[in-house]
């Protein structure tokens, strides 16, 4: 019975003070750590920092919805191309809610399965939308080199491209989860008991 209310719990949303103050603030962090990585021309994207976070504080209905409108911003103010994955986004939010609801970010040594498992997700959604829209590339240098090689090699384009979009996510998500992870646990335990007490 208890499992059922925890169940009931995660994917409950009220659009209360405290979630319309964090999904903004999510969405912030996303835009500036994906502005960041693409200044420098870093191999990741670091685009879903701010997910990972709301999906943790509030759940994976907040995440999602942090996503989703990140992805929509950042495509009509600095990159076109973003706006497409907002499907990708929302796909990270469930998951990582649903992750840390199990308990794998409540320590250093289960956020690296949760990671891989996030990235899978991530790279299963982005893939058909590469294909669709990019021939299979995902604009990252070094992961669009492994899909020429392999389509070179006569591989699907279909596998190709997951491979190109999973190493990248792989990599990505890793960074990622753990930076949420070292920044949710130094956070003061009152801002956490704040968002989550208005689940």
């Amino acid at each position: 019975m208890e499992a059922k209310n925890e169940n009931h719990s995660m994917w409950k949303f009220r659009l209360t003070a405290a979630t319309m103050t964090l999904i903004p603030a999510a969405v912030g962090i996303n835009y500036v750590a994906k502005a960041f990585a693409e200044g420098l021309k870093l191999p990741v994207w670091l685009g879903s920092l701010g997910t990972f976070l709301a999906s943790m504080l509030a759940g994976p209905v907040a995440g999602a919805i942090s996503g989703f409108i990140n992805n929509i911003i950042y495509g009509l103010t600095l990159s076109p191309i973003s706006t497409v994955y907002c499907l990708t986004s929302i796909g990270i939010g469930l998951a990582v809610g649903i992750l840390y609801e199990k308990g794998y970010f409540d320590k250093a040594s289960k956020v690296l399965p949760a990671a891989l498992v996030i990235a899978l997700v991530s790279a299963v959604i982005s893939t058909p939308l590469n294909v669709i829209f990019w021939g299979g590339q995902t604009g990252i240098a070094w992961g669009d080199a492994l899909f020429a090689y392999m389509t070179a090699h006569h591989v699907s384009i279909w596998i190709a491209s997951f491979a190109d979009e999973f190493v990248l996510d792989l990599l990505d998500k890793v960074i990622v989860a753990y930076l949420a992870y070292l920044i949710y646990k130094q956070m003061p335990k009152r801002l956490v008991f704040f968002f989550k007490g208005n689940r």
